[in-house]
């Protein structure tokens, strides 16, 4: 069974990838610029590095395909809500024909890390993030790559859903912004040399 695959079922496949990167967020525009799309933010950023343009896919997802460097790399950005995520990644995985966890890169927010601080991971636990454990859920494994970028802890636990969710202020603003740069620099390391050491060299860089 290749990765993603249900049981004895068959992946569908279309156009294979290399890599597929997926960006997590919420879609509609009052959650732009908000903590919790960062990931969409990403993938935003390498679609304008590389001309491309996302487009609506029957995966639940804008979907694109771009060259970085010698790969062809699919990105996308899920249009189902983040708690849902899996329902989108799951069909994104079959139709690239995703056959190893290690091509699947997921750019997301990481409230366990200061503001602006990004880190490359593979595996490992969820920090309790609703959207990998949608992902897991549906693809039976959590052995995918992950780009985690900070945004701090709330002020209190009463205020986690606020922090993620409102527009952020101009100090963090700044540091997002940069670390948004850090974290498409990152997608690009592991798609020219790898997960191992795009982490070795953005968790040094960045600590």
């Amino acid at each position: 069974m290749a990765f993603g695959g249900r049981g004895g079922d068959r992946p569908r496949r279309g156009t294979p990838a290399d890599v597929l990167v997926v960006g997590l967020g919420n879609p509609g525009s009052e959650f732009d610029g908000t903590r919790h799309n960062v990931g969409f933010a990403v993938v935003d950023l390498l679609e304008r590095r590389h001309n491309g343009r996302l487009k609506s896919g029957k995966e639940r997802a804008l979907v694109d395909e771009v060259r970085i460097g010698q790969k062809r790399v699919a990105l996308a950005k899920p249009t189902t809500f983040m708690n849902l995520s899996g329902e989108s990644v799951s069909p994104l995985v079959r139709r690239f024909g995703i056959d190893e966890p290690t091509a699947l890169v997921i750019v997301h927010d990481e409230l366990d890390l200061p503001t602006g601080t990004v880190r490359v991971k593979i595996g490992g636990g969820l920090a309790g993030h609703n959207g990998l454990r949608s992902i897991k859920a549906h693809l039976h494994d959590d052995n995918f790559v992950r780009v985690r970028i900070g945004v701090g802890k709330p002020p209190s636990k009463d205020e986690g859903v606020d922090h993620v969710l409102k527009r952020v202020g101009k100090a963090d603003r700044e540091l997002l912004d940069i670390a948004i740069e850090v974290a498409a620099d990152a997608v690009e390391l592991i798609v020219s040399d790898g997960a191992d050491s795009a982490m070795n060299r953005v968790n040094a860089r960045t600590a």
